[in-house]
């Protein structure tokens, strides 16, 4: 291989290396910390679902959780990948 093929080839590499350390590895971060979130749901957090419904959990099962809206107290069951952020942890 000689340094025209070379420095051709260092082109490509390079911007594989930065596309990877600028998109792929941040949000690989981000869904790891969300990921870790959702596996610590425990009763009596208030949550934010990804659809902007603010919420209090009820009950938490394997893959879903159940919540209480509004003060009418209405309870909607959910999947846990519904679950956007946690607003406050019940101590």
């Amino acid at each position: 291989m000689d340094a025209q093929q070379l420095q051709g080839l260092l082109l490509p590499v390079g911007m594989i290396a930065i596309f990877y350390f600028f998109a792929i590895r941040p949000q690989k971060k981000k869904e790891k910390e969300i990921n870790e979130m959702r596996s610590q749901l425990s009763v009596g957090d208030e949550v934010i679902t990804i659809g902007g419904i603010l919420a209090k959990i009820i009950t938490v099962k394997e893959d879903q959780v159940i919540v209480e809206v509004g003060t009418t107290k209405t309870r909607l069951e959910l999947t846990k990948w519904a679950i956007g952020s946690v607003v406050k942890r019940e101590e």
